[in-house]
């Protein structure tokens, strides 16, 4: 937590100005269980969709080979997505530090208004905001760093924790679409094994959507909602699938 204090000399006016800034190295468990949680998610989902789907042509193998296929692809790109989403934020970072630079340098003045006009907002007295302007335009690091977190409201994005993030929801999500697809390598009867899927998968997404929302929310009525919202939405995936695949199987036997 970054706290800055402004106290006028000879006045008891004060003002106290809060912004979390996190350190770049700094890696907490909320990080992981939002990855966690968003790689889980759409693991859970999206293949147990498609393999539903595919159980409607009838064979356990083309279920498991398409089911494989496209948690390895789907797992590759949630990776690939984190990390490049994490480069992204760096290059938009540095792009909007260097511009801050570069106004600093050219239109000091403009620069320190901007602070005054930033602790109006807090209603700081301008003799009070002026003085702290002062201060930050004699270091100019510190002046840009302020400028970042609070006017911009801007975090320094942390690329070398990007590959922790790329690996958690990769992990997550191929942990996530290979639970449905357990019961077609152990039931050879494609039709038996997607109502032991859907049973697994019904389970799975209460207990998730619980979880997610009672972490999250620390309720056991959002948690409750969370459920019955996880499992609707993994139940309309699923319906879906199964009806457009099922669908074209029919028209393309029919033509």
């Amino acid at each position: 937590m970054a706290t800055l204090s402004t106290t006028e000399k000879g006045s008891s006016s004060s003002s106290t100005l809060h912004k979390p800034i996190p350190s770049e190295s700094h890696f907490n468990a909320a990080d992981i269980i939002r990855d966690s949680i968003i790689g889980f998610a759409d693991g859970l989902t999206v293949p147990f969709a498609l393999t539903a789907g595919l159980s409607s042509l009838g064979s356990s193998k083309l279920v498991i080979i398409g089911g494989l296929a496209e948690l390895f692809s789907g797992a590759i790109s949630m990776g690939l997505g984190a990390y490049l989403a994490a480069v992204t934020d760096r290059d938009r970072y540095l792009n909007e530090e260097k511009h801050e630079r570069q106004e600093v340098s050219t239109k000091a003045t403009a620069a320190k208004n901007d602070i005054i006009e930033l602790f109006s907002e807090y209603g700081v007295s301008r003799d009070s905001s002026s003085a702290v302007a002062e201060d930050l335009s004699k270091d100019e690091d510190n002046w840009i760093k302020f400028i970042m977190d609070f006017k911009n409201k801007m975090e320094k994005p942390n690329v070398s924790r990007a590959w922790i993030s790329a690996a958690t929801m990769g992990f997550s999500y191929f942990f996530g679409g290979l639970l449905p697809m357990i019961p077609y390598f152990a039931i050879t009867n494609v039709t038996h094994a997607l109502f032991v899927s859907i049973a697994i998968t019904f389970v799975v997404l209460l207990v998730f959507g619980f979880i997610k929302n009672y972490v999250t929310i620390k309720t056991k009525r959002a948690g409750f909602y969370g459920a019955v919202q996880t499992l609707i939405v993994g139940a309309l995936a699923a319906a879906t699938s199964y009806g457009i695949v099922r669908g074209i199987n029919n028209n393309s036997m029919n033509g």
